[in-house]
């Protein structure tokens, strides 16, 4: 199982900062009122393939006119640690917000969406709500004690110009593993993401790896190495359920 880093392990600011917004639900959306003042909302939160922060907004929300005038904006995502809520990391990420228009990314961040949001599929298709990326253009990371760090843009995104093989099978993929080998799943989640036991399912992949939720817990996997096509990211799910195998034989033994 996953143990926390060690205080002399190598501090990765980007992959840090990566693996708080993929592991997000939730969000604080900071926005600007008429007057130039913050105004401060609560919003759930998903990613697209490449990261990018995705967000189902209604157009009645006050937070969507302030986007609408100007589209800056930053959101604030953290660890959740309940009770210890200073001692997790967390990360504010600057950036404009805009409306998704295109029919095919409509219908990625939708699945993607709702993939997390369950609930959100009764209003998701409301004429009064659409789907917003973020388009990030840095962050500031607070990871602990000597952990504070800037992130550009380059370090917050994945690569996916050359992963169309394995975005289009990405959705078929999910469906396959959640049906057929959700004990491989779990095996993924205790394992080598560091998790407890639940039902845990995937609910999205990408180059870098991919994301499991129980409930309403997210954790990220991240892959050995980048995939970019259907049978590298098959390939490479078989090896990591091999590992996970693996460490649940040494811990028998």
């Amino acid at each position: 199982m996953n143990t926390p880093p060690s205080a002399t392990e190598a501090f990765d600011p980007a992959g840090a900062t990566r693996r708080l917004i993929r592991e997000a639900r939730v969000a604080a959306l900071a926005t600007l009122d008429a007057d130039g003042t913050p105004y401060v909302s609560l919003v759930q939160l998903s990613t697209r393939p490449d990261g990018a922060p995705l967000l189902l907004l209604s157009s009645l929300a006050r937070h969507t006119h302030n986007l609408t005038r100007d589209a800056r904006a930053c959101l604030l995502v953290d660890e959740r640690r309940l009770g210890d809520e200073l001692q997790g990391a967390r990360a504010s990420l600057k950036g404009a917000i805009a409306r998704l228009d295109d029919e095919t990314a409509i219908a990625t961040a939708r699945r993607r969406f709702l993939a997390r949001h369950a609930e959100a599929a009764g209003f998701a298709g409301f004429a009064d709500f659409a789907f917003y990326r973020m388009e990030p253009e840095s962050a500031h990371l607070v990871a602990g004690f000597g952990r504070i760090a800037d992130v550009e843009r380059e370090g917050l995104m994945t690569d996916v110009s050359d992963a169309g093989e394995l975005l289009a099978a990405e959705e078929g993929a999910i469906a396959h593993m959640n049906a057929d080998h959700r004990d491989a799943i779990g095996l993924y989640a205790l394992h080598l993401a560091g998790a407890g036991p639940g039902d845990w399912r995937i609910v999205g992949i990408d180059p870098e790896g991919c994301d499991l939720m129980a409930g309403t817990e997210l954790r990220r996997l991240t892959f050995p190495r980048r995939v970019t096509t259907a049978r590298g990211m098959r390939e490479i799910l078989v090896e990591l359920a091999g590992a996970a195998r693996g460490v649940t034989i040494d811990s028998a033994q």
